[in-house]
């Protein structure tokens, strides 16, 4: 007998999922069990929503602390837009700027991830929250490139218990799930990237019967969901990477997306 071992290696973070394999041998009572067992952890691991994914992603670009920037950009008076599509033109434009501001001093293409926010802002000023890489020399060529407005936050990303890449997630998503306007316009979206964000790798791999689920010793557990029957189990973690991952296991057999 084998099971599947299901993870999304995000650097940062990792997430897996153990659930069982049917077997024609199964009697229909266990098929049953095995199917509603392996659903079960199949849902749960794709309830990947529009924070979750966003926190994945942050955590496959930004892995630990410093590796990147936090940034506040806001609109001052002479530069307020009329709408959303008038903020979205102006960060279009920033982000244009900061690509050649980067060739110019022989840095990196940016990694960017950005989310804009007005609604839910005391201020009631347009701004935008972004995440990008850290090269060591973005503070001044940050300000220099947003010309609309000296309000410029910039900070380095924190990986620990307080501030991480999960609550990164969440304030980048706030309007997102405070907004009725998402929920009346289909098409909107809390954030964006630019096209060389790495995404999390997605790896499925058959493991023996009695292979188990542990997080790596030294590791952050975020979570650990298991759900047992008289027939079927699964078992769900998500831990912060640091340095180790699970125990390895057989590399035959193994499907791999990204």
């Amino acid at each position: 007998m084998a099971q599947t071992l299901k993870r999304i290696d995000a650097g940062g973070i990792q997430v897996a999922a153990l659930y069982p394999r049917r077997n024609a041998k199964d009697v229909p009572r266990s098929r049953q069990a095995k199917f509603q067992a392996s659903s079960a952890a199949q849902r749960r691991m794709n309830q990947i929503n529009s924070v979750q994914q966003l926190e994945l992603r942050l955590a496959a670009n930004f892995p630990t602390a410093g590796s990147g920037l936090v940034v506040t950009l806001t609109h001052d008076d002479d530069h307020m837009p009329k709408n959303r599509r008038g903020a979205q033109l102006h960060f279009k434009y920033f982000l244009e700027k900061l690509r050649q501001a980067r060739r110019r001093a022989d840095l990196p293409e940016p990694v960017v991830f950005w989310a804009p926010e007005i609604l839910t802002s005391e201020s009631g000023r347009w701004h935008h929250h972004i995440a990008l890489d850290n090269t060591g020399q973005d503070y001044e060529i940050i300000r220099d490139c947003w010309i609309y407005g000296s309000d410029v936050e910039i900070r380095k990303l924190r990986v620990d218990a307080e501030k991480n890449h999960e609550t990164l997630a969440m304030y980048m998503t706030k309007e997102l799930r405070e907004c009725q306007e998402y929920e009346a316009k289909a098409g909107l979206h809390g954030w964006s990237c630019t096209r060389n964000a790495k995404k999390p790798e997605v790896e499925t791999i058959i493991v023996p019967d009695d292979f188990e689920l542990v997080p790596p010793e030294g590791s952050t557990v975020l979570l650990d969901e298991k759900r047992t029957t008289e027939w079927a189990s699964y078992r769900i973690i998500k831990y912060r990477f640091d340095g180790k991952r699970l125990t390895p296991v057989p590399r035959a057999r193994r499907r791999r997306r990204r």
